[in-house]
């Protein structure tokens, strides 16, 4: 029996031009997660490759997974220039149907972040003294998915640092 390797060991610099997109993703990334993921590729480069299947009779390769990745290739010309225009690619031998459900499991397994998990995290780096704007910019959230974060922790000293006034209907008796 020949032992099994994944695609994984076999990362290719593709160029993006020899990169299409498949027809049957239904994955969506709303477009502050994308200049969020722009902003992950920038600061930290590529970390995870493309998931592709190789089309040998027109020399291209098909997106199973990392769509938005391989946009962010396409339409960032500082990652484009960075990267030399090569994607990280990793190939996959599947038929059609096989390749659908490779999306889908790709998809599926990334999962959601828990409500809980990410107001733990807020309160961790509010902690260690970084700024709102900084929490902001780098872990891609507006400025009222924070503080609903902040307000979910219940913890006081997360609004330590800043100003409070009265509202303009308070009576003092």
């Amino acid at each position: 029996m020949e032992k099994y390797k994944s695609p994984v060991y076999n990362v290719q610099a593709v160029p993006v031009e020899k990169v299409v997109a498949n027809n049957y993703n239904p994955n969506v990334v709303a477009p502050p997660e994308m200049k969020l993921l722009e902003l992950s590729i920038w600061e930290d480069g590529y970390t995870m490759p493309c998931v592709c299947y190789y089309m040998d009779e027109r020399d291209e390769y098909e997106i199973v997974d990392g769509f938005h990745r391989y946009m962010v290739m396409k339409t960032s010309e500082r990652i484009y220039e960075r990267e030399k225009g090569l994607l990280p690619v990793t190939v996959i031998d599947k038929d059609v149907a096989g390749r659908m459900a490779s999306t889908i499991r790709h998809n599926r397994a990334r999962g959601t972040h828990s409500v809980e998990l990410m107001s733990n995290i807020v309160s961790e780096l509010t902690k260690s003294g970084m700024s709102d704007a900084w929490i902001i910019r780098n872990i891609g959230m507006s400025r009222d998915e924070l503080l609903r974060l902040k307000q979910i922790s219940g913890l006081a000293e997360l609004f330590a640092d800043k100003e409070f006034s009265k509202s303009d209907d308070w009576v003092e008796d």
